[in-house]
């Protein structure tokens, strides 16, 4: 546990960030994973993704974003000429650990006929290695514009590449990566809940493990998930994934039940993502009076990397054509 300097005491913490805010020129963004007490003090609060693109077309010189290092990297590729900070530069992402550059990097060049189309959900240098990026919103749209008998790796998701596979019977080469936090939920645990609610449907994101996805009702992004959640007829919806989304289906639905899938003994905190939970209001001020944890990356990695990205953006508003993608 992270002990913070004690002269941060006698300091009104929420009162420093809304002043240096606004000194700074900085927008703060809020992943829907993150504690409810920072979705509240965000500009922005989304998807990794959504979250930088909307960073990118504001004035702003500074982005503190609460998130995991890999969505900061993300902001900064888009955003080159903007400072980028991360309260805790620690807080990483089991999927970008599951995958190396070099191991990733020599596992394509053992498959040169595959492409890859890789989760946005990974380090800056795999992307550079990567032909098309995709979130988990996108994914299924750009998949269907791959040809069929273009050969696909797929990582660092096995639970996402999977489910894309059987939903579009594609044979892909998935890399064996996986989320630990959606990787928790249990089965058993998660009949019990629908035994109990049996009218409540059961929303998952696609990077749960198939035993999880199968008794969904909905398979979606998080974003896609919190859109769900406004459409139900009931009154009661189980939740599949990183709990902290239910803060902001609270805000959105208040007059609605919403209940967290659980995990192997039916009520851990093993579903709660102890990356991002590292991040926290004393650590966003500290980030923004000091504009430190900065997120830096250099630019021949950084144009590599946002090829990637453009190619993800092109194909998800249906602007690249079939042909215009093959192995390298």
């Amino acid at each position: 546990m992270t002990v913070m300097p004690a002269d941060l005491s006698g300091i009104d913490v929420r009162a420093e960030i809304e002043r240096l805010r606004k000194e700074r020129n900085a927008v703060i963004l809020a992943h829907y994973y993150q504690k409810p007490e920072l979705q509240d003090l965000a500009d922005f609060v989304g998807d990794s993704l959504e979250l930088s693109r909307k960073a990118a077309e504001t004035d702003a010189e500074v982005i503190a974003f609460c998130g995991v290092k890999f969505m900061a990297d993300t902001a900064k590729i888009l955003s080159p000429n903007k400072i980028v900070v991360l309260p805790d530069l620690n807080a990483g992402c089991s999927l970008e650990d599951s995958c190396p550059p070099e191991k990733f990097k020599a596992f394509r060049e053992a498959h040169p006929d595959h492409i890859a189309l890789t989760y946005i959900n990974c380090s800056t240098e795999v992307k550079a290695l990567s032909d098309v990026i995709v979130t988990s919103s996108s994914a299924e749209t750009i998949l269907q514009q791959i040809p069929l008998d273009q050969k696909i790796i797929f990582g660092p998701d096995r639970h996402l590449g999977g489910y894309l596979a059987r939903k579009f019977n594609r044979e892909m080469l998935l890399w064996p990566g996986v989320c630990i936090v959606h990787e928790a939920f249990s089965e058993t645990e998660l009949l019990k809940l629908r035994a109990q609610h049996p009218n409540a449907p059961i929303a998952a994101h696609p990077e749960c493990p198939p035993h999880i996805v199968d008794h969904a009702d909905y398979v979606g992004s998080t974003s896609g998930i919190l859109q769900y959640a406004k459409t139900i007829p009931g009154d009661t919806l189980i939740v599949a994934t990183e709990p902290h989304i239910i803060h902001q289906m609270q805000l959105a639905i208040p007059d609605k039940t919403f209940i967290g899938a659980p995990g192997a003994d039916g009520n851990c905190n093993c579903n709660i993502c102890p990356y991002m939970a590292l991040n926290n209001v004393e650590k966003l001020y500290l980030s923004l009076r000091d504009l430190s944890p900065r997120v830096e990356i250099e630019e021949p990695l950084r144009l590599a990397a946002k090829k990637s990205l453009d190619r993800m953006l092109e194909m998800a508003s249906g602007t690249v054509g079939k042909g215009d993608l093959g192995a390298r």
